[in-house]
């Protein structure tokens, strides 16, 4: 992703070869501000106060926040309790799991110098296999847009997005987006009808974020115009990422993406959602039921924060004063509405046979 024409990952090792730095995201889109993370406890704050969000990207920096724990104390001690701190932050999306325990699995045979060492080229490694599995997502989905706008004879191919599964979500390239970014560069004519998705707002602020700044045709909905546009015709595909899949392909995403998925099913219109291997739960068969739903401050939903016409940022209260609220920050999409899974592996059906196709070695309870 460039800014101004600067290619930007999400997450990176700063110059002098140690600290950690990533753009702040809850100042986009007003403000493009990169913050050093130089201790554990800066990378934990950043994943819980969503200065980084989305499930690869939190894996990424909790990988860098064991990093920065092992540069001042490379103990088994600070180890392990740097491990069930950072696993505490978030609970709903799994690759903050999955890229901890990768750290622990290498570095609980090493000692001093060399863990420390190996615990940043491990979390470089990641970061650089999200890259590539971001990369192949978008192959993987840029077909399917293909084969919609080759049905559509060259007319616009219009897409339904929610929350941000983009490059901000992830080391680079995104999920959701990538597909959709790769065929704007092909040249197929696509216009992406981007949720507001509040309470955060990551659709208005993030999304559209992204897509103006690589140039992609874009415009900002409320939440609950998507089942308005589908009921007339005006979109051909919803494509949303996801912070955890069951074996059996129910997925938990951003609060509201379940309601795009019942429209999109009432409407006949695909439901895809792009992920990558890390974020599938094996474990896990039943998401409703399964699945930890993040609950999230009241105040994210009371209260709102943006630029006045004179450039001033502030913060303020639109909810009436004294009226409780509730913020759930993920719901459940069961598999029966989900049309595929874009995986870095390919398009599957949501379902345990469907992802045992691209990952049939977890027949047997291994690796993905």
């Amino acid at each position: 992703m460039k800014i101004d024409g600067i290619h930007y990952r999400t997450i990176w090792v700063a110059d002098d070869g140690w600290s950690v730095e990533i753009i702040d995201q809850t100042r986009l889109p007003h403000e493009f501000a990169i913050v050093r993370l130089e201790t554990a406890d800066d990378a934990a704050r950043a994943i819980k106060d969503m200065l980084v969000r989305g499930a690869p990207l939190i894996g990424a920096t909790a990988a860098y926040g064991l990093c920065l724990a092992l540069r001042k104390d490379a103990s088994d001690e600070t180890l392990a309790r740097t491990y069930d701190m950072l696993l505490a932050t978030r609970p709903t999306a799994v690759n903050l799991k999955y890229s901890l325990d990768a750290m622990r699995e290498v570095l609980l045979p090493l000692a001093g110098a060399a863990r420390l060492e190996t615990a940043y080229a491990t979390a470089a490694r990641l970061c650089d296999e999200d890259v590539e599995i971001c990369r192949l997502i978008g192959e993987n989905g840029l077909r399917i847009i293909r084969g919609l706008a080759e049905a559509k004879q060259g007319a616009t191919v219009n897409i339904l997005t929610h929350c941000n599964a983009g490059w901000l979500a992830c080391v680079d390239w995104g999920t959701a987006l990538a597909p959709i970014y790769m065929a704007h560069d092909e040249g197929i004519a696509v216009q992406v009808w981007v949720d507001e998705t509040r309470p955060r707002n990551q659709g208005a602020s993030l999304t559209a974020f992204e897509l103006g700044r690589h140039g992609v045709p874009h415009t900002i909905v409320p939440d609950n115009a998507g089942g308005h546009l589908m009921q007339h015709g005006l979109v051909d595909m919803c494509i949303v990422g996801t912070d955890r899949t069951t074996a059996t392909g129910d997925v938990a995403n951003k609060i509201g993406t379940y309601l795009k998925a019942l429209a999109a099913d009432a409407n006949g219109v695909p439901f895809y959602v792009a992920l990558p291997h890390t974020t599938i739960d094996w474990t896990l068969s039943d998401g409703v039921r399964e699945i930890e739903i993040e609950q999230r401050s009241a105040r994210e939903v009371t209260h709102m924060t943006g630029r006045t016409e004179k450039g001033e940022i502030v913060t303020v209260e639109i909810a009436a004063p004294g009226s409780p609220a509730a913020n759930y920050g993920f719901d459940v999409t069961p598999a029966r509405y989900v049309t595929g899974l874009i995986t870095e592996r390919g398009v599957c059906a949501a379902s345990r046979e469907g992802l045992l196709s691209l990952y049939p070695e977890r027949r047997n309870g291994g690796a993905a």
